[in-house]
């Protein structure tokens, strides 16, 4: 038996918390379901069919989808990647993201994904509940020095529990997260004018070096050729 696109794509229209699409091997959506419409503050499919990231969403968050989309074109798989996305206001805001190649008579012929929301209550499932306190708290502190005690007491579970539960859903100990949640908004604050110190400071980095070294730990490139780059692409 074999299932149509469109049929997988009407399936995900119905579940409005995940956001579905398929890709071609250039990069080009072929199907979405409903959600990305909303959160792309679009009304048809036909104004997404054909088009690559670049072209729909702000460059800092683009460049990563296209990353990660050259990653599972040539047989990566993705698994609960935390990032950011745009809701249907416009404004950032986390998912766990799964990628996997598009297989057809043993060849890749584009890509399949999707995103979970992790901002509504019980995006994670019920048992999960009490992780979806603890990035909340994350995201609203991650400016400041965040206690891992103060994660003890919002989910009740001890520090192995937690550890355990946050990598089985992340794939990251609670302190990975929470860099990961710090450079992300680094990035998008990159796009603005401010100095990159005073961007790591925002951002919860006790010194512009320490910034720096997470920075290119994470992304690859220093946060100032991140800039550049951002500049080279906005400049056509």
């Amino acid at each position: 038996m074999r299932v149509e696109p469109a049929e997988i794509e009407a399936l995900f229209d119905a579940i409005p918390d995940v956001l579905f699409f398929m890709k071609d091997c250039d990069g080009r959506y072929t199907h979405i379901n409903q959600t990305m419409l909303r959160r792309l503050g679009l009304k048809s499919r036909k104004e997404v069919i054909g088009r690559t990231a670049a072209e729909i969403y702000p460059t800092g968050l683009s460049a990563d989808y296209a990353d990660q989309d050259t990653r599972v074109l040539g047989g990566a798989v993705i698994e609960n990647l935390m990032e950011l996305h745009l809701f249907a206001n416009r404004e950032p805001g986390w998912c766990l993201t799964c990628k996997r190649p598009l297989v057809v008579d043993g060849r890749i012929q584009g890509l399949i994904g999707i995103s979970r929301d992790l901002g509504q209550k019980h995006s994670l499932g019920a048992q999960y509940e009490h992780l979806r306190l603890a990035l909340a708290h994350l995201n609203a502190h991650y400016a400041e020095n965040v206690r891992m005690q103060t994660l003890l007491d919002i989910t009740g579970f001890s520090l192995s529990k937690l550890e355990r539960s946050f990598r089985k859903v992340f794939q990251m100990t609670p302190q990975q997260v929470l860099t990961r949640l710090r450079i992300q908004m680094a990035m998008h604050l990159l796009h603005g004018n401010d100095s990159i110190a005073s961007i790591g400071q925002a951002c919860g980095f006790s010194d512009q070096s320490a910034f720096t070294r997470k920075f290119k730990a994470e992304t690859g490139v220093s946060p100032r050729a991140y800039r550049a780059r951002i500049a080279e692409l906005a400049g056509g």
